[in-house]
């Protein structure tokens, strides 16, 4: 195999800190696509061989309460793996619903202007019943996707800012909001802008679909948004094709995604759509796919807790690096978009590691032992192979 001089070294430096990540991870939707079965869940949330390794869950608020249990079961066995659990709606109980014309557009739903305080009532109750089964939430979400409620329920920017407002504060729960489709900032804008809404968020959710890069940073959040968290919860990408969970390379564009999330966007959660799915992480055989291994390289050895540090991002042409510490380890993701191998040295600064151990995904492995290589004089010289991911993990000195 042809190896291509890297275009420039990649220095990690080991004190200039990012955002604490919270973890990777999916949704599970009993009521529209089934639940996990029991392997499944070890699969995903177990982080031994042959598993995801995800250290989030999130799962679906049914608009009826009679529905609630669907949940339980997967619930709890993330949370005894050691997961956060977040829940979001997507439409508030029937009574609280009205029908109104947006747009043009008839029969839209959207909460009675009323019933807020009911509503708040109605995420108070799921996050008791969750306790009572079990499952303490970490957080719970006002609205998925206020801003693309075509089948679902609508909310305006005003609108969510005066729930955000005058009703959050009631939630006995870290609260979430305002789940936006695609990071639209016009949402979330004037929480950010609003001392009493923003006092009662406690993380700004993002999910990703159609978001330019150049869409990822936020300033305003980082003006504001002091002591505030901040999560992508919900996307697949590159699309939602039948089957195409294994296609190489184009499911290495999942981690490309991820690199992209955590760098640009300085997010500190990475939420999948479907955790099981044709075009998933997991097939619907249950088995890890080409897109899950991609995630894996993160969620395996990116723990919750671990912080990202500064690297070069981009220091060759085609190759992303990303990378983070944790439990007195460094844990470098190294991307490499080129149709031939690249030879990546690596630099670590204010810190340095000892023996480093790889794993690689590619066309023909996945997250696959690699070589092993040893830090000297701070350096250490790595291949990275063509259209590949590779995680390195070193203890730090």
């Amino acid at each position: 195999m042809a190896v291509s001089a890297s275009g420039g070294d990649a220095t990690i430096n080991l004190a200039a800190q990012k955002q604490l990540i919270r973890g990777y991870g999916g949704i599970n939707h009993p009521a529209w696509i089934g639940d996990l079965t029991a392997a499944q869940r070890e699969t995903a949330f177990g982080n031994g061989n042959n598993q995801l390794g995800f250290s989030i869950l999130r799962i679906y608020i049914d608009e009826n309460k009679n529905n609630w249990s669907r949940e339980v079961a997967t619930a709890k066995k993330a949370k005894e793996k050691g997961a956060l659990l977040f829940a979001s709606p997507w439409n508030p109980p029937s009574d609280m619903a009205e029908t109104f014309t947006r747009n043009g557009v008839a029969n839209q739903k959207r909460l009675k202007y009323d019933k807020y305080g009911a509503y708040a009532q109605h995420l108070n109750d799921f996050v008791t019943f969750m306790k009572n089964n079990g499952v303490e939430l970490y957080a719970i979400s006002v609205q998925n996707e206020p801003d693309y409620a075509h089948t679902w329920t609508w909310w305006t920017p005003s609108e969510m800012l005066n729930f955000m407002k005058n009703y959050a504060g009631s939630i006995n729960c870290k609260v979430i909001a305002p789940e936006s489709y695609s990071y639209m900032k016009n949402m979330s804008d004037p929480i950010l802008n609003d001392s009493q809404a923003l006092a009662n968020m406690d993380i700004l959710g993002a999910h990703l679909y159609g978001t330019p890069e150049s869409s990822f940073s936020y300033p305003l959040f980082k003006q504001k948004g002091a002591n505030k968290e901040l999560w992508m919860t919900e996307v697949y990408y590159p699309n939602s094709n039948n089957n195409s969970a294994d296609l190489w390379p184009e499911a290495l564009e999942v981690s490309y995604h991820i690199h992209n999330a955590m760098v640009l966007g300085d997010f500190q959660a990475y939420v999948w759509w479907y955790i099981r799915r044709q075009y998933g992480l997991m097939k619907e055989d249950g088995t890890i796919s080409k897109r899950g291994y991609n995630m894996a390289h993160f969620s395996k050895f990116v723990r919750p807790g671990y912080v990202r540090v500064d690297a070069s991002a981009n220091p060759s042409n085609g190759v992303y690096i990303s990378a983070y510490k944790g439990d007195n380890k460094a844990v470098i993701v190294a991307i490499n978009k080129n149709t031939s191998a690249v030879s990546q040295k690596f630099t670590f600064q204010n810190g340095t590691g000892g023996s480093v151990s790889s794993w690689i995904t590619d066309g023909s492995r996945n997250l696959a032992a690699g070589s092993s290589y040893r830090v000297s004089g701070n350096s250490f010289t790595a291949q990275l192979p063509a259209r590949s991911v590779t995680t390195f993990v070193t203890g730090l000195s």
